[in-house]
């Protein structure tokens, strides 16, 4: 119950601190963190408007994509607080939740008949088949590191003492934090202010969502960022006690969106034809990783 309330908490302010972190960047104040979040309550006081064209299934996937992301969220633990929900390789259903959410705004963009935004849910699902099996080799090799096979057994029983631990702690978050930017769709992967339909990804499938159905979808997009911050946060937590858990759980997360903010105002976005290559070079990273474990475990020897 503590990590889901942590990440609802987190999500109302890390997009806050991604955009301020940008403006600072750029030379520029910004606006508060809790604009964006603003921005989002102001969209959920307004009506959406429909399409002819549309079906229920448009109406239903906003809702859909909010409710797969709460519902991954619930495995989720945070240092010696477990999730709500946990079994043995609860993370494979961590992922195709998030795959069923993703599920559903792509056949919501097919469901309008717009060639733009059915060009954008391709490439979307595309990017999304390409960083499934990092997360896998990766969540799978501290499976086989730890002996556990479920979020909170695998979160309480990683420990770094050696150099090739803390190597491997350090590729893990760098996997898990592109992972993240592909999932959200951010930079270098796309460009959420972009206008070129040409160029989007993301948001030429939203084009047509609006009010309500509108701030659903951006509001997923942070509390995603912040489920993803949270598993990083497991990395380095441990089994500490909550006052100490709660402090750095909010540190780690605010150098997250620090990082966010500093890879989006620095690096370019990646050309459309070499995004998959990008993305896939994640798995490989991965496979360093798995190798990284065989080494620790003496499968080697």
């Amino acid at each position: 119950m503590i990590s889901l309330l942590l990440i609802l908490v987190t999500s109302l302010f890390f997009m806050g601190v991604v955009v301020r972190t940008k403006s600072l960047a750029s030379g520029r104040k910004g606006p508060g963190i809790l604009q964006p979040m603003r921005d989002i309550v102001r969209l959920w006081r307004k009506g959406s408007v429909y399409s002819k064209t549309t079906s229920l299934i448009f109406k239903l996937a906003p809702t859909a994509y909010l409710a797969s992301v709460l519902m991954a969220i619930l495995w989720i633990p945070c240092g010696s607080s477990t999730g709500l929900l946990s079994f043995e390789g609860d993370f494979v259903l961590f992922a195709y939740l998030l795959a069923f959410g993703k599920f559903m705004m792509i056949v919501a963009a097919l469901d309008t008949g717009s060639s733009f935004e059915g060009m954008g849910a391709s490439r979307e699902a595309l990017f999304s088949m390409l960083v499934e099996p990092a997360f896998f080799i990766l969540m799978g090799s501290f499976a086989l590191l730890t002996g556990q096979t479920s979020f909170e057994g695998i979160f309480s029983q990683l420990h770094f003492g050696s150099h090739i631990s803390y190597l491997i702690g350090a590729l893990a978050t760098l996997v898990f934090v592109m992972i993240a930017m592909v999932e959200n769709s951010r930079m270098p992967f796309d460009d959420p202010k972009t206008h070129l339909e040409l160029t989007m990804v993301h948001e030429v499938m939203i084009l047509d969502h609006s009010g309500f159905d509108l701030g659903l979808i951006l509001y997923t997009t942070q509390l995603k960022f912040a489920m993803y911050g949270a598993i990083i946060s497991n990395l380095f937590l441990g089994q500490l006690p909550l006052y100490y858990t709660i402090p750095l759980f909010f540190v780690i997360q605010t150098a997250f969106a620090v990082a966010v903010g500093l890879i989006e105002s620095f690096i370019a976005r990646f050309r459309m034809g070499h995004n998959p290559q990008a993305i896939f070079i994640l798995t490989s990273v991965s496979v360093l990783l798995f190798f990284g474990v065989l080494l620790l475990t003496g499968t080697f020897s």
